[in-house]
């Protein structure tokens, strides 16, 4: 069992995300361990990249913010090392595929190894083609995370039964953003997930208040956050994490209601 899915053992989880280097690292590296004590139990980090097509605007401004500010994939993986000295939490990088390529595959994924990153997901790769990554993941033991959105439909069943980690559902149809509600038949989606695998799934895109954390977790294992967190690394700049603290022990109370 990867650590990501003994994450899961504990009941409903509430999975964060954040932009590495918004406004700079030492902000981000506060936050995640300001995540971590509060309550988060798995937490996405975000390597910037300056295409990040499944982003809104919120993403793509601190994806800029902190490309200008000097952030790259080598810096970011410094920052995990820092982190893994005492964040013992699974942490799962979120990017897109060209910022592997780039990199050069093999050493991308073995250096995730190394430094104690759980999970991989990089929303811009088909499942048709994850063949790409996967045998590498495998190789490395790091959790390749499929998506399943509600465009899906027939191929929900074949993503979920390859799937590893989690599974992340996508609630709705466009970029990640704050949404004043969710629309998306989520039970549904999860239902046909839970017909062909046991590995655990949790709901993303759009979610940012206590009660729709709580609504997407009685339907699945967990809710995933990542707009309303860069929202107020926007507004607080280096003083965020406190208030990225309070909101995360206020978002797992809510996701941990429904256990």
């Amino acid at each position: 069992m990867s650590n990501i899915s003994k994450a899961f053992a504990n009941g409903k989880v509430f999975i964060p995300f954040i932009t590495c280097g918004d406004p700079d690292l030492e902000t981000t590296a506060e936050a995640v361990r300001a995540m971590a004590q509060n309550g988060a139990d798995i937490i996405e980090l975000g390597i910037p990249f300056s295409d990040p097509t499944a982003e809104g605007p919120v993403i793509q401004g601190a994806n800029l913010r902190a490309l200008s500010g000097g952030t790259t994939t080598d810096k970011v993986f410094s920052l995990v090392k820092e982190l893994r000295r005492d964040v013992t939490i699974p942490l799962v990088f979120m990017t897109y595929a060209n910022v592997v390529f780039s990199y050069g595959a093999e050493k991308f994924i073995s250096a995730c190894s190394e430094i104690g990153i759980d999970g991989l997901i990089l929303p811009d790769l088909p499942f048709e083609e994850k063949g790409e990554f996967q045998p590498l993941c495998d190789k490395y033991s790091v959790d390749l995370i499929s998506l399943i959105a509600p465009t899906s439909h027939k191929r929900i069943g074949m993503i979920a039964s390859q799937a590893q980690g989690f599974i992340y559902v996508v609630s709705s149809l466009g970029v990640t953003g704050v949404r004043s509600e969710i629309t998306t038949d989520i039970g549904s989606i999860v239902d046909v997930i839970r017909k062909n695998t046991q590995v655990p799934c949790a709901v993303g895109f759009g979610i940012s208040t206590p009660e729709q954390a709580e609504k997407m977790a009685q339907l699945s294992d967990g809710a995933i956050v990542g707009s309303a967190i860069i929202r107020l690394l926007e507004k607080h700049g280096k003083q965020a994490p406190e208030f990225i603290g309070e909101y995360v022990k206020t978002m797992k109370q809510a996701v941990s209601s429904c256990s």
